[in-house]
């Protein structure tokens, strides 16, 4: 074999080896942003239209939510924001209305205080889909059953949902152990 063969025939291989290099980490990105996102990367693949695309929104929200400073609450703030949700949680009862978007507050409150920047709703929920991205749903459903009644076209039942949708947000916000409120939700708001 002569030297320009041999040359040829290793320019092969490493064009070989970097397309399969290439290949393997966009598989590796896919597989990661999919078990990480879970079921907000189908819906963002519906909205995009392919899942490149959809896999290149998905990266620029971890790059953006990379740069805050995400922080846990202290104790103390904890425990305040937390009886603020259980005045907001009562007052269910009388005004229900009036408790959803007190409880839709006190969440962007929350966020806020965790180092979410306080953006449009659009924007938060695309954060929240980066640390919390199997409740981001429940957020959108709160956000779109608040907006129904608004235009009022829900009900109450419709609010009671957007409360325990807000509330599992929120308790994943504050950091509350499961153990402490499993079941609470729904013993508190038919109090």
């Amino acid at each position: 074999m002569d030297t320009r063969t041999i040359v040829i025939v290793l320019v092969a291989i490493a064009v070989v080896v970097v397309v399969a290099a290439v290949l393997y980490s966009r598989r590796r990105r896919s597989e990661h942003l999919r078990s990480h996102f879970g079921p907000e990367y189908d819906r963002t693949v519906q909205m995009q239209g392919t899942p490149a695309k959809a896999e290149a929104v998905l990266a620029q929200r971890e790059e953006r939510v990379k740069k805050f400073s995400l922080r846990p609450l202290p104790p103390a703030d904890r425990e305040r924001y937390a009886n603020e949700w259980a005045a907001v949680q009562r007052q269910f009862v009388d005004d229900p209305s009036t408790a959803v978007s007190q409880a839709d507050r006190l969440v962007t409150t929350v966020m806020a205080a965790r180092g979410y920047p306080l953006t449009d709703a659009e924007h938060r929920e695309a954060d929240l889909s980066v640390t919390h991205p199997t409740l981001v749903q429940n957020y959108r459903a709160a956000r779109e059953l608040t907006a129904r009644h608004a235009a009022g076209q829900s009900s109450t039942e419709d609010l009671r949902k957007a409360m325990v949708y807000l509330r599992s947000l929120f308790d994943e916000l504050l950091e509350v152990p499961q153990s402490r409120t499993a079941g609470a939700t729904h013993e508190r708001l038919a109090s």
